[in-house]
C-alpha cells in the first residue's frame, strides 16, 4: 500500500515519522493509500520550512508581475485537469463528480482574482505631506505563511489563501486533512511544473502533531485554518500566542427564514440543494429552517415532496444528488444527534438512518432527514450537526425570526426568503452573520470578496479570499522622505 510522501524543498520526500493513517473511500470503505501520521511529522514541517525560508528570500524580490505569471500557468494546468481531479476528490470525499467538479471552479476563480495582485496590493503616496517631505505605504510580503485545511473541501480551500500568498511574495505551507490529501497530492504536481524556487510552496502530511508544530515554529508568521469551531479556537489562541497571524474559520448553524411571500415551488428546492448539498458537510448548509406564518403549511409540505425525491448513492455515478458523510464515526455522531432531536421532542418527517445502497452496503450513507417542531431550548438546536439534517422551527413573524438567528453563538450565514424588499433590507441590515442570502441558499463569496464570518464561527480580523487576503499575507511600511533641502515647519 502507498505511503504518502511530503513535498519539501522541490522533492517528493519521505515523512520521517513512521506512523500512518489509512485514506479510505467513504462510499466502498476501500483504503486508497496511507498518509504519514504521528509525532515525526514534526520534523517534516522543520525541513519544509527551512526550505521556504530560503526560498522566501529570493522569491520576495521577484517582481510582482512575474510573481503572478506562475498563477496563470496554474490555471491552466487545473483547468486541464479538471476530471482526474474532481475524481480523485468524489474518491476520497465522497461528494458527487458534479459537486467535485464545483469545487475546481472556485478554487480556479481565487486564481484568477489573485493575478491581479499587481494592482491589488498597491500602495499609497502623497507628496509635500509637509514642505519638502513625501509619504507613502507599501506593503510587504510576511515571510513564510501556512495553512491548515479541512476534509469537505479538498481543492478549494487550500485556494482561498495560497494563490494570495505566493502572489504577495511569501513561501507557503499546506496541511492538508489527513482524511482527504489525494487531492493535494495530484495539484502539487502541477505546482511542481511552476517556474518557482524550490521550497517557496511546501506539502507535509499529518495530525495533530504538525499542526502543533506549524503554530510553534517562530519562522512561520502567519497560519489559515478552516474546521470545527473547537478547533478554530484552538489555533487561534495558539497561534497569535506564538505571535502568528491567524484567521481562524470555524463551525456554523446557519439559520435559513421562510415568509409567506415567498415563491414557495423554487424556495424548497434551492433550500433543499442548501442543506443536503455535500451531505450537509459544509460550513454555509442550510440548517435550521423557520417557516413563517405558515398555518397552511405550504413551505412544509413543498420541502417535504422536494427532498423525498432526493437520491443517494457513490459520487461517481452523474444520476445521484448525495453522497456519503467522510467516515463511520460521524454517521453515527449524525445519528445520535437525530435520535437526541427525537428524544428532545422533534417529530420526524423523514428518517434517513437507515440507508442502504445497493453495491455500496458497508459505505457511509444517510438519507435526507427532516425533524419537525425541534426544541428551541434543547441541545439539538445549538448543535452543529455537519450531515445531511433539517431541523424545521416555526415562528409567528419576522421579528421573531430575527430575534432567533440573532440569539446563537455562530454567525457564519443567515438567509431569507422572501417576495418584500423591505424585508429583505432590514434582514440584510439586522441579521448578525457574516455571509447574508436573499432567495440564495448557500451564500458563498464569490473570490473578489472575503468569505466572511462572525462570532463563533470565526477568530481574527481579515478573511480569506479578494482583498482581505493580500492585507493578511502583507505588511504595511510608512515611509517618510525629504529629499529637498527644504526646512519645513508646521503650522
Amino acid at each position: 500500500m502507498e505511503i504518502l510522501k511530503n513535498y519539501i524543498d522541490g522533492v517528493w520526500t519521505p515523512s520521517t515519522s513512521k506512523e500512518t493513517k489509512d485514506i479510505v473511500n467513504p462510499a466502498t470503505q476501500e483504503v486508497l493509500a496511507k498518509v504519514p501520521y504521528g509525532k515525526g511529522t514534526q520534523k517534516d514541517v522543520d525541513l519544509a520550512v527551512e526550505a521556504a525560508s530560503k526560498a522566501y528570500k529570493e522569491w520576495s524580490k521577484v517582481p510582482v508581475l512575474k510573481r503572478v505569471q506562475v498563477l496563470y500557468r496554474l490555471k491552466t494546468l487545473m483547468e486541464d485537469n479538471t476530471e482526474v481531479l474532481a475524481e480523485i476528490i468524489t474518491k476520497e470525499s465522497g461528494k458527487t463528480y458534479g459537486e467535485s467538479v464545483g469545487e475546481i471552479q472556485r478554487a480556479i476563480e481565487n486564481i484568477e482574482v489573485a493575478c491581479g495582485t499587481p494592482m491589488l496590493m498597491a500602495g499609497d503616496v502623497i507628496e509635500d505631506i509637509a514642505t519638502g517631505i513625501d509619504e507613502m505605504m507599501i506593503r510587504q510580503p510576511l515571510g513564510v505563511a501556512a495553512c491548515i485545511t479541512p476534509f469537505n473541501f479538498p481543492s478549494m480551500i487550500v485556494f482561498w489563501f495560497l494563490p494570495y500568498a505566493i502572489a504577495t511574495g511569501n513561501a507557503f505551507v499546506v496541511k492538508p486533512s489527513e482524511k482527504v490529501p489525494l487531492t493535494m497530492m495530484k495539484i502539487f504536481e502541477f505546482i511542481d511544473q511552476l517556474d518557482i524556487p524550490k521550497g517557496l510552496v511546501s506539502l507535509v502530511h499529518g495530525g495533530k502533531d504538525s499542526v502543533d508544530a506549524i503554530l510553534e515554529h517562530p519562522a512561520i508568521k502567519a497560519v489559515s485554518f478552516v474546521g470545527s469551531t473547537p478547533v478554530a479556537r484552538y489555533i487561534y489562541s495558539k497561534g497569535t500566542a506564538n505571535g502568528k497571524r491567524v484567521q481562524a474559520q470555524g463551525g456554523a448553524k446557519n439559520p435559513v427564514v421562510v415568509l409567506p411571500d415567498a415563491d414557495i415551488e423554487m424556495s424548497a428546492r434551492i433550500i433543499a440543494d442548501s442543506v443536503y448539498g455535500c451531505a450537509g458537510q459544509r460550513c454555509l448548509a442550510a440548517s435550521t429552517i423557520i417557516t413563517v406564518d405558515d398555518q397552511k403549511r405550504q413551505i412544509k409540505d413543498a420541502l417535504y415532496e422536494t427532498v423525498k425525491s432526493r437520491t443517494t448513492g457513490y459520487g461517481l455515478d452523474r444520476e445521484i444528488n448525495m453522497g456519503p458523510v467522510i467516515t463511520p464515526e460521524s454517521k453515527t455522531r449524525i445519528t445520535g444527534l437525530i435520535q437526541k432531536g427525537i428524544d428532545e421532542g422533534a417529530k420526524v418527517l423523514l428518517d434517513g438512518r437507515n440507508a442502504s445502497i445497493s453495491g455500496y452496503e458497508k459505505g457511509n450513507f444517510l438519507n435526507p432527514t427532516i425533524l419537525e417542531n425541534v426544541a428551541l431550548d434543547k441541545e439539538l438546536i445549538r448543535t452543529e450537526i455537519f450531515g445531511p439534517v433539517m431541523s424545521l422551527i416555526s415562528m409567528k413573524n419576522i421579528d421573531d425570526a430575527l430575534k432567533f438567528v440573532n440569539g446563537g453563538n455562530y454567525g457564519n450565514m443567515a438567509c431569507l426568503f422572501t417576495g418584500s424588499g423591505a424585508n429583505a433590507r432590514r434582514f440584510r441590515n439586522e441579521a448578525d452573520a457574516g455571509n447574508i442570502g436573499i432567495n440564495i441558499g448557500v451564500a458563498a463569496p464569490m473570490a473578489q470578496f472575503p468569505f466572511s464570518g462572525w462570532k463563533d464561527s470565526f477568530f481574527g480580523d481579515l478573511h480569506g479570499q479578494g482583498k482581505h487576503a493580500i492585507e493578511f499575507f502583507t505588511q504595511t511600511k510608512v515611509i517618510i522622505e525629504r529629499w529637498p533641502n527644504i526646512w519645513s515647519r508646521k503650522f
